[in-house]
């Protein structure tokens, strides 16, 4: 893990900017709302928790990440965390009623194998909540044609996996029996996000249920 570690404490410093999450509010509040109060949740990929606070009150949340410098800030909130790389065997023991990947699957190696340890570490009926780039909409496939990566997820070099609608439902539905996508945007896109979530969307949300 120290390797990766150094990786992405170097990504988070040069790359990322702290208390910043993509699209925040609108993540946030749908977040929030899926998830409720009184639950038991993991944040897989919390970071600094800038998106964790949004759903910690009222909820018993445990932080994971593989930055011990963004776990330090994320305690702030009064939350658990733990260290831990998600691409080896994960060292927790409990059962959750929700667990959050928020722009964390693109990161990992084999988003199937992710979301095989989701659901077994869920309650039965827990939920799976989380967001990914949307890499393939109308912008980004232009951009693509004419070769360039930059303002698209394949600028991030830490971006093994890329997503598009189909196959970011196709990875969700092998292990989670209703599967529910939205499309986000910010701004007057957002309703076309909503609408079009293929080709519109900058940001794909997903509520998955065991």
């Amino acid at each position: 893990m120290g390797s990766l570690s150094k990786l992405y404490e170097y990504h988070h410093e040069k790359t990322r900017k702290t208390e910043f999450s993509i699209l925040e509010k609108e993540r946030g509040a749908l977040f929030s709302a899926w998830i409720g109060k009184g639950k038991k949740i993991m944040d897989i990929g919390c970071r600094d928790g800038t998106l964790t606070r949004y759903f910690t009150e009222g909820n018993d949340v445990l932080g994971i990440d593989i930055d011990t410098k963004m776990l330090e800030t994320a305690k702030k909130l009064g939350i658990k965390t733990k260290l831990m790389d998600l691409n080896d065997e994960w060292d927790v023991k409990e059962k959750f009623d929700a667990i959050v990947a928020a722009e964390v699957v693109e990161h990992l190696y084999y988003p199937d194998l992710i979301c095989k340890k989701v659901a077994e570490h869920l309650k039965p009926g827990g939920l799976f909540i989380g967001s990914v780039p949307n890499a393939y909409n109308i912008k980004n496939r232009v951009r693509y044609l004419f070769g360039i990566q930059k303002n698209t997820p394949l600028e991030d070099r830490t971006h093994i996996n890329q997503f598009s609608y189909k196959i970011l439902k196709n990875v969700l539905q092998q292990h989670f029996s209703k599967v529910e996508l939205i499309g986000l945007a910010s701004g007057m896109s957002g309703s076309i996000a909503r609408m079009f979530p293929n080709l519109g969307s900058f940001i794909l949300a997903w509520r998955c249920e065991k």
